[in-house]
């Protein structure tokens, strides 16, 4: 029999006040059916923010070290849970598992991260204009944070984003992506073995159109972390903005990485391919475009089409898999509509471009490299969020960087070369939040995460920028007796 599952709100699992529920599926085995998760009404979302408000006042009492407690006793209990939650995460999103062991690590050393940053939520105290009076800025809790999910990185991301929160002492409404539901609810359950008091946070499930919007909507929340596409981040700041809500925004991204002079190009087009198609290259971070000098590009080609062509495709449950299923039929469909734009503007597929059936009814499409691409095509601009890599040819650094800049995102980008002068004027010209020199697009757990233009939106995510996005400011003047 399918297991429902329920929301979780004020420590209680509830189930939908609709009634109506959503099957999860298997990307790897579509007939597979993971769980029945809620399809939560506007009810659900009103029920949890009241819990968020009515906790409030309680948890942003606790000490900063006791709510660092609860996140570090978090963090261990998902290092102790590493591999049930990669499991699951495998079964429904897709990613290999490895990638998921991974990624439950990294989500266990930010919340260490952020559970020191609990004791060290510091103000500062200003010299005054006049005698006897004090001036000093202390930092409070925002408030109730409303956190949405993305379904590429299901468990890093929510503990990105909820572990910065309770640690500054705010109140969390979560509502986990859709296609991935399911990790949402482990996590759920292990916040609360840590400790954390009910309605501290609250799990709500259901669709983005409803439970997203009806969050950014809500004047009772007072700040929206959403982490998606460019699109649904442009209508969730428009809707927080009409009660003039706080927003942090991870959006979409378009990372070039410029091969030019580079020390090694077999050590770069193996940190290429890795970034390229890690996730099955559904992240916001992945490289998607490759931009190398008109003396590198016949051999870098080929180091990559080689390596590409190699990649174990198939169900990430497979030790020896590295890239798994798309996430959805739908994330399928868009793909090929991509790839087949991309071929009637010219370019040419070196190696992928396929669906891959023998490998069953999952959603397996073979890393693809393109070639003969323009800058101003489709596939050089736009996000494709799947396993595709077009090449496109360079002469100039100037050039790369005019081609790197000509689009609506500024995420992250890479620049592989040993040259000191061109490294330091890409680090300096190309506008991105993020820049790896002879690195691929990797981030670390206790360094900012952000992206400028119309990748991202209010302070950075991860490291002690977290606490901008989750804070506010207040100003006290003492008048004393000298």
């Amino acid at each position: 029999m399918v297991e429902r599952y329920a929301n979780c709100i004020n420590g209680k699992w509830l189930a939908p006040g609709t009634g109506d529920y959503v099957a999860n599926i298997n990307p790897a085995d579509p007939a597979e059916i993971l769980g029945m998760f809620p399809a939560s009404g506007g009810a659900d979302v009103e029920q949890a923010i009241a819990a968020a408000v009515a906790a409030s006042e309680g948890w942003r009492r606790v000490p900063g070290p006791e709510r660092g407690k609860l996140l570090l006793r978090f963090a261990d209990l998902l290092e102790q849970h590493t591999d049930p939650l990669a499991k699951i995460l495998t079964k429904e999103q897709g990613k290999p598992l490895k990638e998921s062991v991974g990624e439950v690590k990294r989500a266990a050393a930010e919340s260490r991260f952020m559970a020191g940053e609990a004791s060290r939520l510091a103000g500062e105290t200003l010299p005054s204009e006049r005698q006897g009076v004090w001036v000093q800025v202390i930092r409070e809790p925002l408030g109730v944070v409303g956190a949405i999910m993305p379904w590429n990185f299901p468990v890093v991301t929510p503990v990105r984003k909820l572990a910065p929160a309770l640690a500054c002492g705010n109140t969390v409404v979560f509502k986990p992506a859709s296609d991935t539901p399911w990790t949402g609810v482990y996590l759920m359950e292990l916040l609360l073995e840590a400790g954390f008091p009910p309605g501290a946070v609250n799990l709500v499930m259901g669709p983005g159109s409803l439970v997203g919007q009806k969050l950014a909507e809500s004047p009772l929340v007072q700040g929206i972390t959403f982490t998606g596409s460019t699109t649904t981040g442009r209508r969730i700041y428009a809707a927080t903005a009409q009660h003039l809500g706080r927003v942090q925004l991870e959006l979409g991204g378009k990372n070039p990485a410029v091969v030019m002079d580079a020390y090694d190009l077999e050590e770069a087009a193996k940190e290429i391919v890795s970034a390229a198609f890690a996730a099955s290259g559904q992240r916001c971070t992945a490289i998607s475009r490759v931009l190398t000098s008109r003396a590198e590009a016949t051999k870098l080609t080929e180091i990559i089409v080689d390596l590409a062509s190699k990649l174990k495709v198939g169900n990430g449950l497979s030790p020896e898999v590295e890239v798994g299923p798309l996430v959805s039929q739908a994330q399928l469909e868009i793909v090929e509509g991509y790839i087949e734009t991309a071929k009637k503007e010219g370019a040419r597929v070196l190696t992928g471009g396929k669906r891959l059936p023998e490998l069953g009814k999952g959603f397996y499409y073979s890393p693809t490299v393109l070639d003969k691409v323009t800058p101003k095509s489709v596939v050089a601009k736009e996000e494709v969020f799947g396993p595709v890599l077009p090449i496109i040819v360079v002469d100039s650094m100037e050039e790369a960087l005019t081609i790197c800049n000509d689009t609506e995102y500024g995420l992250a980008a890479c620049v592989f070369t040993k040259d000191i002068d061109k490294a330091m004027q890409f680090a300096t010209e190309i506008k991105t939040g993020m820049v790896h020199i002879n690195h691929g697009t990797a981030s670390q757990a206790h360094v900012p995460f952000g992206g400028v233009k119309n990748s991202g939106q209010g302070a950075y995510s991860i490291g002690g920028t977290a606490k901008d996005f989750c804070m506010v400011n207040k100003v006290v003047y003492l008048k004393f007796n000298q």
